[in-house]
């Protein structure tokens, strides 16, 4: 399996120690890029030679939620392809509906156990890294 460059945005820390752990505990060689918030973020994607493959957004964050976000990535012409995935603890069936409809590559939600969230990372990014993604 290839190595992924992912980007996690999201503005809990416990969370994102948590998917730092997971990955380490999977034994996966994947870069992490951290942001705290939709803002970083587009800060950071604004250096288009470093893109990330997929991205893993969190719909609840400050300055700019998920769904915001999520509207800002999806009007520029490169970074529209990158596969974007929510991880959030939301089921709320409007959030669900309204990211499939700006368009987004997965909806999970972040089980309550640490074993079965293990288990949801390890699917997630083992289809990914079997994916044709594109490099714009």
């Amino acid at each position: 399996m290839k190595s992924l460059k992912i980007m996690l945005i999201e503005d809990d820390m416990i969370e994102v120690m948590k998917l730092n752990r997971a990955i380490i505990s999977l034994k996966l060689n994947h870069e992490i890029i951290e942001a705290n918030n939709g803002e970083q973020a587009l800060k950071v994607l604004e250096q288009k030679e470093n893109l990330p493959d997929i991205i893993l957004l969190d719909l609840n964050m400050p300055k700019i939620n998920g769904i915001e976000f999520l509207k800002i990535l999806k009007v520029d012409d490169r970074l529209k392809y990158i596969p974007t995935i929510i991880l959030t603890t939301s089921n709320n069936q409007r959030d669900l509906l309204e990211c499939y409809k700006i368009g987004i590559a997965g909806y999970i939600l972040k089980p309550l156990k640490y074993e079965d969230y293990v288990s949801k990372i390890e699917k997630l990014l083992s289809y990914w890294s079997v994916n044709e993604l594109i490099k714009l």
